[in-house]
């Protein structure tokens, strides 16, 4: 593998410098220009995340044979790995400056700091993407928990957003000091902070018996309080319901997929790089251990979604459980399982976004989160009842929508490895969804509205409405498991 110097790897940096120099730029243009209402400063923006888009795709064309680039003499790494999670990064990101245009929660003198903020949460993110050392793995954590915390408390004149951002800095800030104490444990174990070093490294000295299992298990331990505090499994979920009811919609709509995709980026690229082999596995059973988070995870979100009448606070604990599903693909360390992860993670993008796309149009036009606002919806705007009926149901897992298709390959790659037991919490736990699910569609089309006047939405809101729509019914059907799968691999 291919390893460069500091200068020469600036070249292949690109995407991410191009983020800071327009989140530079977004600053900048804010304090110059005199109309505070203009959005000027969203469309920069976007245009910083087009052209770091293109880089990234320039940049992917250099890796050769699928071999990865080592850069920064091994602190960051150039694969399809990477270049797969920060396209669906930058894609959510995209949504989120979309809907934040949309959104009346937003206040109109501070929009050039958010914008610049969901800029620098990307690069955070591209870097827990792409990160193969220790020390980088804990910065672009840093890096991005700490934007997160200002942009979850962006609602300053809102006592919600700001309990939000309190709860949020409060579990991060312990999560953060749990698992850099867990990564101190593992460099002093292993001599190095390389994860391809690691696992040598680590089966060497049990070996030899220069430490013992049970010290590994603890830093692996207290290095996943820290993953899994980004991903909301649990028991690390607490802060999740909280900081989603309190954040602004769009902000909760990009914690709940760009936020958890970067999770497990990192979660995928700390265990399969650093733990994956064999000889490891032979220590300790990752498989069992994992797959009990995974069972748990997704049964707790479910359970705790079932009384929410808050549809953000419901969506937040589906959130959760959803990340209990990608679980089970994530504990099998194996191709099929990470192909599965892929898969899973580019249909949530759509149907979990465009579901929140709704919530941003019902609370400019109702003024409420709650189930009770849409009720009589199928009669008053039946477009976007209609699309939300799909969203609801896709993440639900009916066929023939997307989310179904997502399901089967977990399930499938699960069976494949004989965890059926697994499997059937999966299904009894999409059973369960259905229920919280329903009560939605319930309220849209089978109740009645004190207020019967239609509502008006521009054509605009229905062609972003349809981009999230049209995916989440037909991009099942066109084998991107396969031509994903076999595209990207995890060394």
């Amino acid at each position: 593998m291919e390893s460069l110097k500091n200068i020469e790897s600036l070249a292949y940096f690109s995407p991410e410098i191009l983020l800071v120099v327009f989140a530079a730029v977004v600053i900048i243009t804010d304090l110059i220009i005199k109309n505070r209402e203009s959005e000027i400063v969203a469309y920069i923006s976007l245009v910083g995340l087009g052209c770091s888009l293109v880089a990234i795709l320039i940049t992917n064309s250099f890796i050769s044979n699928n071999e990865p680039i080592s850069l920064f003499f091994g602190m960051i790494r150039l694969d399809g790995f990477a270049v797969f999670f920060k396209i669906l990064l930058l894609l959510a990101t995209a949504a989120t400056i979309l809907f934040s245009l949309r959104s009346e929660e937003l206040d109109i003198k501070l929009k050039g700091e958010y914008y610049a903020l969901l800029l620098a949460v990307t690069f955070g993110m591209f870097l827990m993407a792409s990160s193969t050392n220790l020390l980088m793995i804990f910065i672009a954590l840093e890096t991005v928990s700490l934007t997160s915390y200002i942009l979850a408390g962006f609602l300053t004149h809102s006592p919600r957003s700001s309990e939000a951002a309190f709860k949020y800095i409060t579990y991060g800030a312990v999560a953060s000091g749990t698992m850099l104490f867990g990564l101190s444990m593992l460099f002093g174990m292993a001599g190095t902070g390389d994860l391809m070093q690691i696992s040598a490294q680590i089966a060497a000295v049990l070996a030899s018996g220069g430490v013992s299992t049970l010290s590994v298990l603890i830093a692996i331990t207290f290095i996943l309080a820290g993953i899994g505090y980004k991903i909301a499994s649990v028991p690390f979920h607490m802060w999740s319901p909280d900081v989603y009811e309190g954040a602004p919609i769009p902000i909760t709509a990009f914690l709940s997929v760009a936020s958890k995709a970067a999770g497990f980026a990192l979660f995928l690229r700390f265990f399969h790089v650093g733990f994956g082999k064999p000889e490891i596995l032979q220590s300790i059973d990752w498989v069992f251990i994992l797959a009990i988070v995974s069972a748990l995870t997704m049964t707790v979100g479910n359970l705790a979604a079932l009384p929410q009448r808050n549809v953000k606070r419901l969506l937040a604990y589906s959130s959760i459980a959803h990340g209990g599903y990608l679980l089970m693909g994530a504990v099998l360390l194996t191709p099929e399982g990470l192909g599965a992860i892929f898969f899973y993670l580019i249909v949530y993008l759509f149907m979990n976004l465009g579901a929140f796309y709704v919530v941003v149009l019902i609370a400019n036009e109702a003024g409420t989160e709650m189930i009770d606002g849409y009720r009589g919806l199928a009669s008053r705007a039946p477009l976007v009842a209609g699309a939300m009926a799909i969203f609801l149901f896709s993440l639900t897992g009916i066929p023939p929508l997307a989310g179904f298709f997502g399901k089967w390959f977990l399930f499938y790659a699960v069976i494949g490895e004989g965890l059926y037991w697994l499997a059937l919490i999966g299904l009894l736990n999409s059973v369960v969804s259905l229920y919280y699910y329903a009560r939605i569609v319930k309220a849209m089309y089978f109740e009645t509205a004190e207020d019967t006047n239609g509502l008006s939405f521009s054509k605009g809101t229905f062609a972003l409405l349809s981009v999230f729509a049209v995916p989440t019914i037909f991009i099942g059907l066109l084998n991107f498991f396969y031509t994903i799968s076999d595209k990207i691999t995890l060394q």
